[in-house]
């Protein structure tokens, strides 16, 4: 490096800038004060081994070190944190990264070792799908600047995760992909132009002009060793350094190894070239790993179109309602309390509640519901969905953090960081195979070497190339976020990592009944008329006594009377017992049976006996006179809930109805259910202690609740869905949240969990029969070393699409 340049980046140093920092007992010249920040960063933390090990400069000052540069302390900024750290205790904090220079299983393997080898880093877990890493530390022992300076130090970059950086990433990640794409594919062209004259001469061409062809391709290779090869030597120099053996390890042995032969057997004019096979082996490898990163970014387009809804800026009311005019401002400056104009096709920018005007809302992204649902006066409204029809008065309820979308976005972090055991296993495995696949690989080449030394390169390449284990490492994780990205788009948001497996494995489903199998929310079941009025005339009534009561018996009289009612006149409540009022001047109540019958004195009828013991909900209307009509009111069966019962014993899964309302009320559901196992009056406690026995018996119960009270039983579980309510969604403990509601979607869900796990097995299969197989042919010698780059990048691609295979699922 000149003298003249700077020691962190390499960039020129003006002539007025004197900024040096001490590193290994020497000064060395910075550039600018941001490297000077950075240097001295990396020294302070014991990290100055940075500038030993580095095998390449930072194209930038500004891409050195993760992200904002200039000032590295900055990350150890509370407010600067905000944005993507959260307080898990006095000292402890988590942090969502995005990590940039992730290649392969090994990369994830590497980092999560590195890091939480530090001191005070708690837990680490990084997705290798998504690129996003979840680390958790104590303030007080480490600072997270120290942790992304350990990422730098062993060739990584993190940044604060946001969805715009991610998708400057992503654009990067093509685009210098595809380039290194399309130089080792002309090298390729170019290079069998030169090999295929000398194969068809057979011998006969003459030595000086084989001599040219032999130049000319090593030409022509160069560039596809030293700049389309140039992650693999990296990232494989980088293990050994670190004593871990990666994927990309056998790639640049082989590659590395075929190269060399070649040029000194160029160089001598003597033995066998294999430049053909160098540049085709790298084309077809980088073309592999090229359509499963496209396949990747694909498959979480959900999670982050997610992240993604929310605009930037909101059309604030600042003194509604006096005045109607509005002002444009960031969301993120929104309070609880203010007043924001929606325009028709605006996205909604926070949570909040309808004040004015009558729409609807697509919510399609955040519940999977895809018809609009409309919005009039008092009606709550979601972030991040979209005013489709005319302009709504909101009043901000709930922003940042606070949000059902940031709620979602966050449980569906969670999701991706946390490393089910199918993974982890996939990942030893994987990790071993690597080390005994150098073991063979170096018995062939002795074994060869003494039959027939002409074949023992190329038949190690071969070896080294073909059993790499790419397809191995990528056969569950990709599986399983192709999945999650489409129960989320179906309203099923995954929020536990072994969710998806676990529920496809799972014998026992266990349902509560309120607001669950039924809707929580009140209807009439029955009326009948005891005196002089019809029954059309006693709800009529009824509904007019409730016209003003938010009770949910009032609302379910009012929905069933419809409009065109009476006028109900000198209204008078009595909170727990009823209403009493006067239509056309005669006197009536309505409510529970003694508050009722007290109005005239008169006797319960025989016929509402049978009903109060039903278990649900029974009011009487009486005038001075005599009992006129009782009303049953019951909670409404969702009208998915069949469908999903039946499919499930149709599966052979064991279904249970656990629930604390009344033994008669639990029957009657469970008879239109057709389920047999019921279970009622169990208490929080009981149908904890309930889920445990099951499980004593080896079951693997899934838990099916509204989370309001059943915390306790969905976290005993070994797999839990939630229904999802908006306050409720922020602190569930549930390894899914039913977004939409819709039990249909549940059932798709489950569909979509059994096609995962059997995708799985198929691509874990498949991967182990492909090594079974290409292993025994490459050290025969019948796979060469072009055939064994089709051969691994055709296995990892072939992982990759019938992964893509569970965003198919036919639905009725």
């Amino acid at each position: 490096m000149s003298e003249d340049s700077c020691y962190h980046c390499g960039q020129p140093i003006p002539d007025d800038v004197d900024l040096p920092v001490t590193v290994a007992g020497l000064p060395r010249a910075m550039c600018c004060y941001g490297c000077q920040a950075v240097a001295q960063s990396i020294v302070d933390n014991g990290l100055a081994d940075y500038y030993r090990s580095r095998d390449a400069l930072p194209e930038s000052p500004r891409e050195a070190m993760p992200a904002i540069l200039e000032q590295l302390a900055l990350y150890d900024h509370v407010d600067f944190q905000k944005s993507f750290v959260k307080a898990l205790g006095e000292s402890e904090r988590e942090a969502s990264l995005l990590l940039e220079g992730i290649t392969c299983a090994a990369c994830i393997w590497l980092n999560e070792q590195h890091v939480g080898k530090l001191k005070g880093v708690t837990a680490v877990n990084i997705n290798y799908a998504t690129r996003r890493a979840r680390v958790r530390w104590d303030e007080a022992q480490i600072k997270l600047s120290d942790i992304l300076g350990a990422i730098a130090a062993i060739g990584y970059r993190a940044y604060p995760y946001d969805a715009a950086k991610n998708e400057e990433i992503s654009r990067k990640e093509r685009r210098e992909a595809m380039w290194r794409l399309w130089v080792a594919g002309f090298g390729m062209m170019q290079v069998m132009m030169y090999a295929y004259p000398v194969y068809i001469a057979n011998g006969d061409m003459t030595a000086d002009i084989e001599s040219l062809m032999r130049w000319a391709s090593l030409l022509l290779t160069l560039p596809v060793i030293f700049y389309s090869s140039a992650p693999f030597f990296r990232n494989a120099w980088r293990d050994l350094k670190l004593r871990r053996v990666g994927m990309d390890v056998p790639v640049a042995l082989g590659v590395g190894a075929a190269f060399v032969a070649s040029l000194w057997a160029t160089l001598v004019q003597s033995g066998e070239v294999y430049f053909d096979s160098v540049t085709m082996f790298v084309f077809f490898l980088l073309g592999g790993r090229y359509l499963e990163m496209n396949a990747r970014q694909k498959a979480l387009g959900v999670t982050e179109a997610l992240a993604k809804l929310l605009p930037a800026f909101a059309q604030k009311m600042p003194n509604f309602p006096v005045d109607r005019s509005t002002e444009q401002r960031v969301v993120a400056d929104l309070l609880p309390g203010d007043y924001v104009l929606v325009r028709a096709g605006d996205i909604v920018p926070a949570d909040g509640r309808v004040i004015e005007g009558v729409s609807c809302a697509n919510e399609a992204l955040l519940t999977g519901e895809s018809r609009p649902v409309a919005k009039v006066p008092g009606d709550p409204v979601t972030g991040g969905s979209i005013n489709a029809e005319s302009p709504l008065v909101v009043r901000v309820e709930q922003v940042g953090d606070g949000t059902r979308l940031s709620a979602i976005i966050q449980l569906m972090e969670r999701a991706a960081t946390e490393k089910p055991h199918i993974v982890e296993l996939a990942d030893r495995i994987a990790s071993i195979f690597v080390a005994v696949l150098l073991l063979i690989a170096v018995l062939v080449a002795a074994g060869w070497y003494f039959v027939d030394p002409a074949k023992a390169l190329w038949i190690t390449v071969s070896v080294l190339v073909v059993t790499c284990p790419c397809a191995l490492s990528l056969a569950t994780p990709i599986a399983l976020t192709v999945s999650a990205g489409a129960l989320a788009k179906d309203g099923l948001l995954v929020t536990r990592g072994h969710a998806i497996e676990t529920l496809a494995r799972a014998t026992h489903f266990v349902f509560d009944k309120t607001g669950t199998l039924t809707s929580g929310r009140m209807h009439l079941c029955g009326v009948q008329a005891t005196a002089d009025l019809s029954e059309l005339e006693c709800v009529a009534i009824a509904a007019a006594l409730e016209q003003s009561s938010e009770h949910p018996v009032a609302t379910a009289l009012r929905q069933a009377a419809g409009t065109n009612l009476p006028t109900a006149e000198q209204v008078i409540s009595e909170p727990g017992q009823g209403v009493e009022a006067l239509v056309d001047g005669r006197k009536f109540r309505i409510g529970r049976p003694g508050y009722a019958l007290a109005l005239s004195g008169a006797t319960l009828p025989s016929a509402a006996v049978d009903w109060l013991e039903s278990g649900e909900t029974v009011v009487l209307l009486a005038d001075t006179h005599a009992c006129l009509a009782l009303f049953r009111l019951g909670d409404e069966l969702r009208p998915e809930s069949k469908a999903l019962v039946g499919e499930l014993r149709a599966a052979g899964r064991h279904v249970l109805l656990l629930t604390g309302d009344a033994p008669s009320v639990a029957r009657r559901v469970a008879g239109e259910l057709g389920i047999d196992d019921v279970r009622a009056g169990v208490t929080p406690q009981g149908k904890y202690a309930c889920v445990k026995e099951l499980q004593a018996t080896g079951a693997v119960v899934a838990m099916v609740g509204d989370g309001v009270n059943d915390a306790p039983v969905l976290a005993q579980a070994q797999v839990s869905v939630a229904m999802g309510g908006g306050a409720q969604l922020a602190r569930t403990q549930s390894d899914f949240v039913l977004l939409s509601e819709n039990l249909d979607h549940l059932r798709h869900g489950l569909r979509r969990a059994r096609r995962t796990l059997l995708i799985i097995r198929q691509n874990l299969w498949w991967s182990f029969a492909y090594n079974f197989v290409a292993l025994p042919l490459a050290i025969a010698g019948y796979v060469t070393p072009w055939l064994a780059g089709i051969g691994m990048s055709a296995s990892s691609l072939l992982v990759v699409l019938n992964s893509l295979r569970i965003q198919r699922l036919e639905k009725d």
